[in-house]
């Protein structure tokens, strides 16, 4: 049990009642024990005013090499570990560090360096989110829920949606890459799912799916992304290249999702799906059981969305192509059969 230091107000209760109770008594009441009382008997200077040194009870094992032996290696490279420096100490004095009892020293003492000669690490302001204000979007890679549809595995992508103020949280499955289309069609069965938009919708920077496209075609992805969130009346904001945490609140409910769907899998007793609408269903069922948790935050922001237009709006890509010939066609590098007649 931890050492609770005696305040003045325990010291002043004790002395007190010492002049109408006994010793064990008065202790009792002041909430210390007698042996305390028998201390503070011999000298009752409050504990604020007295004079406590507190320092090392035992030499430090690692004054003599600290400088000569660790320090020029952190200063070299300032990421090496505490076990690799220990490591290190030992090779040098076997007999001295034969066991690991100097660890937690070295620990504190490269935690000590760190803070004082380490890098300098990133500030993150934490924000209070309110309701209805935003939404985030992202894409995170599957494969390792290891899903088969009839015993073919199923290379795939999650759509993640969440509202940042009450978690609801919104889930689709993408057979295809990060794309304008996979993107438009996903947000929008969330919105409607959802019976509002919130004020602003932050994604990331959007790289992958501009990816292999010419200039002509990332100014019209631009374009028509600005019409689809102004089509619901929302803002467009996006998290900077690499900065992760400015989408932090649906980064941090991706492996939350995978560990939700991972033990899902596990109580169904199988990772494998008769069909993509199966496990389509299996995923609905899931976030809608975790959505029903947080129902009384869900009817809060609600409150705040946005109301939905008549209609949606356009979640596809139209392309040109020329069929050749042998009845085929290019789509984003992709080769297609189409029907004779169309040749």
């Amino acid at each position: 049990m931890p050492y609770k230091f005696i305040t003045d107000e325990q010291l002043r209760l004790y002395m007190t009642d010492r002049k109408t109770h006994g010793q064990r008594t008065a202790a009792a009441r002041a909430g210390f024990s007698e042996r305390t009382a028998r201390r503070f008997d011999v000298d009752a200077t409050l504990p604020s005013q007295r004079n406590i040194k507190r320092g090392r009870t035992v030499s430090d094992p690692l004054e003599d090499i600290w400088d000569k032996d660790i320090l020029p290696i952190l200063d070299k490279d300032n990421s090496v570990k505490p076990i690799t420096l220990l490591r290190h100490i030992q090779s040098l004095y076997p007999l001295r560090f034969p066991d690991d009892r100097v660890k937690r020293t070295l620990e504190r003492r490269v935690r000590g360096w760190r803070a004082l000669n380490g890098p300098e690490k990133d500030i993150i302001f934490r924000q209070t989110p309110e309701p209805g204000y935003m939404g985030q979007s992202d894409f995170t890679d599957a494969a390792d829920l290891s899903i088969t549809i009839a015993g073919d595995p199923l290379v795939h992508r999650l759509y993640h949606f969440v509202l940042v103020y009450s978690r609801w949280e919104h889930v689709g499955v993408v057979l295809g890459g990060e794309s304008f289309t996979a993107l438009a069609e996903n947000l929008q069965n969330a919105l409607w799912s959802l019976g509002g938009a919130p004020e602003n919708h932050r994604t990331d920077s959007l790289s992958a799916a501009f990816r292999n496209l010419s200039v002509e075609e990332k100014e019209d992805i631009t374009k028509r992304y600005s019409a689809f969130v102004e089509h619901y009346g929302m803002e467009a904001s996006r998290n900077n290249r690499g900065e992760s945490h400015e989408n932090g609140a649906i980064e941090s409910h991706h492996g939350h999702l995978k560990t939700a769907i991972k033990q899902a899998l596990i109580l169904r007793g199988s990772n494998d799906f008769d069909t993509l609408d199966e496990y389509r269903r299996f995923l609905d069922e899931l976030i809608a059981r975790r959505n029903k948790h947080r129902d009384q935050d869900i009817q809060t922001e609600l409150k705040s969305l946005k109301a939905l237009p008549p209609r949606r709006t356009t979640d596809y890509t139209e392309v040109v192509s020329r069929v050749t010939k042998t009845s085929g066609f290019l789509v984003k590098q992709v080769f297609y059969s189409a029907p004779s007649r169309l040749i």
